[in-house]
């Protein structure tokens, strides 16, 4: 089985103090650490026990620039055959769509069975998968926090739904499907493995390769434009108990009645 991961490089929250910029239009990027974006590490890691069990290879891409390069090379250290960087100027400022029809033309160039996102962006939002696999006409499923490989092309997934119910399907291959974090535990990966394909060649892909017109992409073709960041204001009232678990238990009906709830 031919598996596209989509994978993007993020700030790493745990690492940074994140704070706007003096326009207020975005975070403050300077000296900001990045890594890869932790939903998108369990997708990899779910197409590396797929392919562990019905054999195939694994390809990891990502849309951005020079230096996100980093995370292509973490994800071959875990385990992905190949690494492709989908670069150029023209796709800066892309939104959503913008990304999806870029990857929808690099997916076009190969011949992949299936084509696993991260449920979401941590920077962003969860909007890639839905649109890529709307753009290809492939069938799309989210929050998927299970595979099973079927005879006759196809996949029984299990969903999370309301409740923590789960909701069982199969669908047909080739398809898009976002991973729910939890699906799996990803593997460690140390230095030692990323310094083994520290020198591996990484193709790119440009809006030329991609046989892309650089006006339906980047930001003139952007329908959604990011016009503010804000922090909100703290709130009040907030208390924090301290006592025996019954105390605690207590002071938190006390709380509820007091405000209106049930008595």
């Amino acid at each position: 089985m031919e598996i596209l991961v989509c994978v993007r490089r993020v700030p790493d929250t745990s690492e940074n103090e994140i704070q706007l910029n003096s326009a207020g239009d975005d975070i403050e990027r300077d000296e900001l650490v990045y890594s890869i974006n932790e939903p998108d590490n369990y997708a990899v890691e779910e197409a590396l026990q797929i392919v562990a069990r019905v054999g195939g290879s694994l390809t990891v891409a990502t849309v951005g620039g020079e230096d996100d390069e980093e995370v292509l090379r973490r994800e071959m250290a875990m385990g992905a055959h190949h690494g492709v960087l989908i670069t150029d100027e023209a796709f800066s400022g892309s939104d959503g769509r913008g990304i999806a029809t870029i990857l929808k033309a690099f997916v076009q160039k190969g011949k992949y069975d299936l084509i696993l996102t991260g449920v979401q962006a941590e920077d962003g939002g969860a909007q890639v998968g839905g649109m890529l696999a709307a753009l290809l006409d492939y069938p799309f499923a989210s929050l998927v926090n299970s595979i099973e490989v079927l005879e006759g092309k196809k996949l029984k997934i299990s969903r999370e739904i309301a409740g923590g119910n789960k909701e069982m399907n199969e669908i047909d291959l080739p398809c898009v499907l976002s991973i729910q974090t939890g699906i799996n535990e990803p593997r460690y990966v140390g230095m030692r493995g990323i310094r083994q394909v520290a020198s591996v060649p990484i193709p790119t892909y440009g809006v030329t390769d991609l046989g892309l017109d650089a006006c339906s992409v980047g930001e003139p073709a952007a329908r959604v434009k990011r016009v503010d960041y804000f922090v909100p204001e703290l709130g009040t009232g907030a208390e924090i108990l301290h006592g025996s678990r019954e105390e605690n238990i207590d002071r938190v009906l006390e709380l509820v009645a007091a405000k209106g709830g049930p008595k």
